[in-house]
């Protein structure tokens, strides 16, 4: 290890403190609900077919709506992604003729089709009005022009990205959501407020349907499924808007009472208890480049005296050139396909060309050290995750070392 990280190490020894503490609140949660749902070897097992009577399945959704403090819950390997599970969400609560405001500024790049793309079964082709509200130039949220808004419009749903994207921002505190759900609720108490959790899932003690949020969804790829969840997403909320959601995932008719699984569900139950550990290493990761990176006078976000929201830390390269060799370095310190070199290319879902480094044991796992962005100014790199804070401090030393050349 070199001097200059292990001087970055001593620097974030307080806010390592404050994590842990976090990591085990969140721990003592996730393991009450494992206890309540009297969790036990027969809901690993594999189902096929229908999968009706799928105790694995259906006692997942209940616990992570516990931990979660929702009324209900969907867990399911059939939804594909984070974008999955917010599609699922939209369109399983909105109707044509529906107003939704984002009050957080545009939502991330992968939404902008299901959002507006014509012809392809968005919800502008259901006739459904999806409306934005930038947020402030310090990047809070704008309370007078969603007052404006609301007064003056029946809006069915506001609409919350509690991370970044690919913004330059910090990301939402749950105070600040919490802020959010009260001020909406006075002026419209019938608005469902839904959220994007995506890289939130236990960076705080609490999450959003703690304090208000009606719908929330997710990867389970991502913080919760702890690195070892294969696939899958979740939703959870108010009970009468998940079952809403289950007709969308299957069909009205049956709902979260079919859904299989035949390779069976251990690596979900098992992921989802690992989470908040996993969470605390991640953000030790985040907090670790944001400390040794500001040192060396790029600019960060979160900086090291920022509260987290997610697991993300947003690092503002400058050049296009350089942006790239810093994922390359990301990913030469991968355990899987650490001999690649990634370039940017034009993924599905994105409006401009993407770098991705990922070397990951489940493809695309966000909660595994990866560096992704957009080839556009001003050529922000976003590194997320960690699986182990060693493995952050190995490849802080090539991104380091990568800076220098």
């Amino acid at each position: 290890m070199t001097e200059e990280i292990r001087e970055a190490l001593e620097h974030c020894e307080k806010k390592f403190k404050q994590l842990d503490e976090i990591s085990l609140h969140n721990q003592n949660k996730v393991l009450q609900a494992f206890k309540d749902n009297c969790v036990a070897l027969r809901h690993f097992n594999p189902t096929s077919g229908y999968g009706a009577d799928d105790v694995g399945r259906d006692t997942l959704g209940k616990v992570t709506a516990q931990i979660f403090g929702a009324e209900s819950g969907i867990v399911s390997p059939l939804i594909v992604s984070g974008t999955h599970a917010l599609t699922l969400a939209l369109f399983g609560v909105l109707r044509p003729g529906d107003t939704v405001l984002s009050v957080t500024g545009a939502p991330y790049d992968t939404l902008q089709d299901v959002i507006y793309k014509k012809k392809v079964g968005s919800l502008v082709d259901f006739g459904i009005e999806f409306d934005v509200i930038p947020l402030t130039d310090d990047g809070k949220v704008d309370f007078e022009a969603v007052s404006r808004y609301i007064t003056n419009k029946n809006v069915k749903m506001i609409y919350i990205q509690r991370s970044r994207g690919y913004s330059w921002r910090l990301a939402l505190s749950i105070d600040e959501i919490a802020e959010i759900c009260e001020f909406v609720k006075k002026l419209s108490p019938n608005s469902i407020i839904m959220c994007d959790n995506c890289y939130g899932e236990f960076v705080e003690t609490r999450e959003p349907t703690d304090v208000g949020v009606d719908l929330c969804a997710g990867s389970f790829i991502k913080n919760i499924g702890g690195g070892i969840a294969p696939t899958g997403g979740y939703v959870v909320g108010r009970k009468d808007l998940i079952e809403s959601v289950a007709g969308r995932l299957t069909s009205p008719s049956i709902g979260s009472e079919v859904g299989s699984y035949a390779y069976g569900y251990r690596l979900f139950y098992q992921g989802l208890f690992l989470a908040p550990h996993t969470v605390n290493q991640a953000l030790k990761t985040c907090v670790l480049f944001s400390t040794a990176l500001s040192n060396r006078g790029y600019d960060v976000m979160p900086k090291p005296c920022d509260p987290i929201g997610d697991i993300v830390c947003s690092i503002r390269i400058g050049e296009p050139n350089k942006m790239i060799k810093f994922c390359q370095a990301v990913q030469s310190a991968s355990p899987v396909d650490g001999f690649v070199t990634p370039e940017p290319w034009e993924q599905p879902g994105y409006n401009d060309k993407v770098i991705m480094a990922a070397g990951c044991f489940v493809q695309g796992s966000s909660i595994e050290l990866s560096c992704d962005g957009p080839i556009r100014e001003p050529y922000i790199a976003y590194l997320q995750g960690g699986l182990t804070l060693e493995h952050g401090i190995l490849a802080l030393e090539k991104v380091l070392d990568g800076l220098e050349s």
